[in-house]
């Protein structure tokens, strides 16, 4: 097998495009990260330029430094013949799989010494029959826009947080978010309570992400509301896949989206290596 390293995500996606469309659902984040990069340039998650491969066998990578390496499923081989091909190179995390995880953190430790440790757990999820919770929850939703930005702004700053994302910028993840109506707001008594986003379609697939509710306004059912909002607007507009990834500890949020109509499809480990 032959893994092919590049900084070019038109040589990627021209490279891998092909594996990645036949399995969007499992490969929300690769896709969705690969085409923020093909439309806001390479340094659109970074100071740094982001790193992407594929493998003839099977399998495609991506990185976007200083955050970890996102890997697709491959083989156990693969992953192995992967993490040989990147340990010259300083890397603290990888988020995979759970067995592709597991393939590439052995080698790993087996070539550097570096101990890995499984830092946080994640759960994929795919929208099979959309459920709205019964009773709703009072309010309406609506398309979020530019006079929305400086809340919008506030709130990706805060869930970015809780999520231990707080390198990103916020602000141009909502002014991306806002150039194509991805951002939804949930509005009770006319102001806004909970938030939801969601990614451009590839492949038919459209990933929610950024669901937040500021803590006063929890427990009442909104961050469902809006979910379920943006997960029906995903699905007028022709997505054949609609997914979205929960924290595998957080039983709230994983019982909410189950509610709801979603499925789990696979489990996946961020992995941290420490020297």
């Amino acid at each position: 097998m032959t893994w092919h390293i590049t900084g070019s995500v038109d040589d990627f996606l021209a490279g891998a495009g092909e594996f990645l469309r036949s399995r969007p659902v499992e490969n929300t984040v690769l896709l969705t990260v690969s085409d923020t990069l093909r439309q806001r340039g390479p340094y659109a998650y970074g100071d740094e330029p982001p790193v992407f491969g594929w493998c003839d066998g099977g399998g495609a990578f991506l990185r976007t430094p200083p955050r970890a390496a996102v890997l697709s499923a491959m083989s156990p081989a693969a992953a192995a013949e992967l993490a040989g091909r990147l340990c010259g190179d300083p890397l603290p995390s990888v988020i995979a799989p759970d067995a592709v995880a597991e393939a590439f953190s052995l080698e790993w430790q087996r070539r550097t010494g570096t101990t890995p440790r499984v830092a946080r757990r994640q759960r994929l999820f795919r929208l099979a029959a959309l459920a709205p919770p019964a009773p709703p929850a009072p309010g309406r939703a609506r398309v979020a826009g530019a006079n929305d930005r400086g809340l919008l702004v506030d709130w990706t700053r805060a869930f970015l947080r809780e999520v231990g994302e707080s390198s990103l910028n916020a602000e141009e993840l909502v002014d991306d978010r806002l150039s194509y109506g991805g951002l939804r707001l949930w509005e009770a008594d006319g102001s806004p309570v909970s938030m939801a986003g969601v990614s451009r379609a590839e492949a038919g697939m459209v990933r929610v992400m950024s669901v937040y509710t500021p803590r006063e306004h929890r427990t009442r059912g909104y961050a469902g509301a809006v979910t379920v909002a943006v997960s029906r607007a995903a699905l007028d507009a022709g997505a054949g896949d609609v997914v979205l990834f929960t924290d595998i500890d957080n039983p709230t949020s994983n019982a909410l989206y189950q509610r709801i109509g979603y499925t789990p499809i696979e489990d996946r480990s961020l992995v941290e290596f420490a020297s």
